[in-house]
């Protein structure tokens, strides 16, 4: 049965044409009963360009399978790889099946919708040109689509060094005019405020800013999207969403893995170009948003405040570098590219004046670690105040948003200990998602590609929001730039470097480091 049921259609948000049966050449099948495909659905093609690399092997191609088995692609759709490398179609699948690591694969049927997904799955052969690269593509596209109502989504899983190289034959040679097109490009996005400026000229001179979703695949963790449900479906948080109640906020991403330090980290673009600039300020930027006028997306991306987040003074960052294991010292003298940031940042609009967000993230360090901790105000005259001692932190309200190590909600209260007496304890009130919900939870990839899928662009940067990106980091790059800040080394499983504490200190913060 190659009928598309009603959640998969939902999702597509496409416009309703007539189709035909498409004539494919000899050996070219995709649907064993197309005559069974309702014909009022436009087909969608989903094209991976640098098919043959980790990213798309690891992350992408697992994504589309599992939204495929789950039901949020159509029936009548098709995946193709595109690389440079000399394939085969079956090649191809192959690597697929090898690399498969999807959340569904002890689910029922899983083999046959892997075994049908394979089928819909082809290879392009960019060659050495990838305007004739693209218009091969193009080609193998519209034969398999016919005369249909055809939509096109392009995944560009390639450097940044490479991706105009792609995008702009693509715009040329490869887009449909019988549908929309859209394009996923993987962050970082630019090395400096120059390059990414031109990048996104060149792209706007071939493609709408509606048609470009910049993917930070961090964003689509359910951390970021709940960060909105939480504080505008519950009128307990909506009211205390400002400077008056909230004290600090502290925005913590550490991981432990550092494999990736040695190229991409010490080499090339570094953690604030990679996490910070996306990741970091787009999480600030939703977490202190206004409140939109509605879900839209684009309504939702006006109402952020990246451009009122003060530029961030250099006196208020810590840099750090994780040391080489092999001991090779004079790599640190020659590299100033850190794999470790904290710094204090400021909102200069009248909801978060003098608020500090304290962000802090690491490659290397001690634990895998992704949450957004608030902290509240102490309550003014606090009667209770002699019974927490000394430690006055003990009795701040706080509300913490976890997604590693475990997801979970957690609120800190004051509470009365049980029995005779009159003595106080912080407690957490906490939803624990595996003790709440017996439900698996989507890799983040899939829940960004459904987004693209349906047009959200809530969770993807803007063309404004990338240059405001910039803007806030310009001052500490061109410092790093000039080699005029040397990071502090730290120790792999480390916190990190000592300095970051003195930071929080300096501005009335106490890092928590869980433990």
């Amino acid at each position: 049965d190659n009928s598309i049921d009603d959640k998969s259609s939902m999702h597509l948000g496409l416009n309703h044409s007539e189709a035909d049966r498409p004539v494919l050449e000899e050996g070219v099948v995709l649907f064993d009963n197309f005559d069974d495909q309702p014909e009022s659905i436009p087909s969608l093609c989903i094209a991976v360009i640098g098919a043959t690399g980790e990213l798309a092997r690891s992350k992408v191609f697992p994504a589309l399978f599992a939204l495929y088995y789950s039901g949020f692609l159509p029936q009548n759709v098709a995946i193709f790889g595109y690389s440079r490398k000399t394939l085969a179609d079956e090649d191809l699948r192959s690597m697929i099946e090898a690399n498969l690591t999807c959340r569904v694969d002890h689910h029922e049927n899983c083999e046959e919708k892997l075994n049908e997904f394979l089928k819909r799955t082809y290879y392009v052969d960019a060659g050495h040109d990838n305007k004739d690269g693209m218009a091969k593509l193009n080609s193998k596209m519209a034969q398999i689509e016919g005369i249909c109502a055809a939509n096109r989504i392009f995944y560009l899983a390639v450097p940044q060094e490479a991706l105009l190289d792609v995008a702009l034959p693509l715009s040329d040679s490869a887009q449909t005019k019988h549908g929309w097109n859209r394009i996923i490009i993987e962050k970082p996005f630019g090395f400096t405020s120059l390059s990414s400026q031109r990048v996104t000229q060149s792209l706007l001179s071939r493609f709408e800013e509606k048609q470009i979703y910049r993917i930070d695949h961090l964003l689509g963790k359910d951390l970021i999207e709940n960060l909105t449900v939480l504080r505008f479906s519950n009128l307990v948080f909506e009211p205390l969403w400002s400077r008056k109640y909230i004290r600090n906020v502290q925005v913590v991403f550490s991981e432990e893995t550092s494999a990736e330090t040695q190229g991409r980290y010490f080499g090339n673009y570094g953690i604030i170009r990679d996490i910070v600039h996306s990741h970091i300020l787009q999480t600030i930027a939703l977490f202190a948003m206004e409140p939109p006028v509605s879900l839209d997306g684009e309504d939702i991306r006006d109402e952020k405040v990246l451009r009122s987040i003060r530029k961030v003074d250099i006196e208020d960052v810590v840099l750090g570098q994780l040391k080489d294991a092999s001991g090779d010292v004079d790599r640190y003298t020659k590299s100033m590219t850190p794999t470790y940031f904290a710094a204090a940042m400021y909102i200069d609009n009248a909801r978060w004046d003098g608020v500090p967000f304290l962000i802090k993230t690491g490659m290397g360090l001690m634990e895998n670690r992704a949450e957004i901790r608030i902290q509240f105000h102490h309550v003014p005259g606090n009667i209770y105040r002699e019974r927490f001692g000394h430690d006055i932190d003990l009795d701040t309200n706080e509300l913490v948003l976890r997604d590693l190590p475990e997801e979970a909600i957690l609120l800190k209260v004051n509470n009365k200990v049980p029995g005779l007496g009159l003595q106080l304890d912080a407690s957490e009130l906490n939803l624990l998602y595996r003790d709440r919900y017996d439900v698996e939870v989507p890799d983040s990839y899939e829940h960004l590609l459904l987004d693209v899928l349906d047009g959200d662009s809530h969770l993807f940067m803007r063309s404004d929001e990338l240059a405001a990106a910039w803007s806030v980091l310009a001052p500490i790059l061109h410092e790093i730039d000039q080699k005029s800040v040397a990071p502090e080394l730290y120790d792999a499983g480390d916190k990190g470097p000592i300095n970051a504490y003195y930071l929080a200190a300096k501005h009335g913060v106490r890092w928590d480091d869980g433990c």
